[in-house]
C-alpha cells in the first residue's frame, strides 16, 4: 500500500505560481511512477503530468501545461512536486497525486491516490 497526501494548493492570480507537494508513505516510493491529475467542477478528471521511477526520470505532460508546469521527485524524501507557473483560470481544479506501477498518462493505470488539494486561479 502507498499513502499519498497532497499539499500546497491555494489561491493564485493569473500569471502567478504555486508548488504542489505530494508526500508518500508505505511501500517503497521509488518503485512507482507518479502522476498529477486534476478535476474541475463538472468535468472529467484529466491528466496533468507524470514522472517515471527510473533514474532517467522520464516525464509526460498534458499539452495544456507544457512549458508552464514541471513535475519532479526526490525518492530519498518520498516526495513529488508539481511546480505550476504562468497559471491560468482554467487551471482551477482539485489536483490529485497518484502512484502507478508503470509510467502512464491514463488515470486508470494508477493504483493509489491522494485526497486532492484545491487550486484556484483568479483572473
Amino acid at each position: 500500500q502507498v499513502q499519498l497526501v497532497e499539499s500546497g494548493g491555494g489561491l493564485a492570480q493569473a500569471g502567478g505560481s504555486l508548488r504542489l507537494s505530494c508526500a508518500a508513505s508505505g511501500r517503497t516510493f521509488s518503485s512507482y511512477a507518479m502522476g498529477w491529475f486534476r478535476r474541475a467542477p463538472g468535468k472529467e478528471r484529466e491528466f496533468v503530468a507524470a514522472i517515471g521511477f527510473t533514474s532517467s526520470r522520464t516525464t509526460y505532460y498534458a499539452d495544456s501545461v507544457k512549458g508552464r508546469f514541471t513535475i519532479s521527485r526526490d525518492n530519498a524524501k518520498n516526495t513529488v512536486w508539481l511546480q505550476m507557473n504562468s497559471l491560468k483560470p482554467e487551471d482551477t481544479a482539485v489536483y490529485f497525486c497518484a502512484a502507478a506501477p508503470l509510467l502512464s498518462r491514463v488515470s486508470a493505470r494508477y493504483d493509489y491516490w491522494g485526497q486532492g488539494t484545491q487550486v484556484t486561479v483568479s483572473s
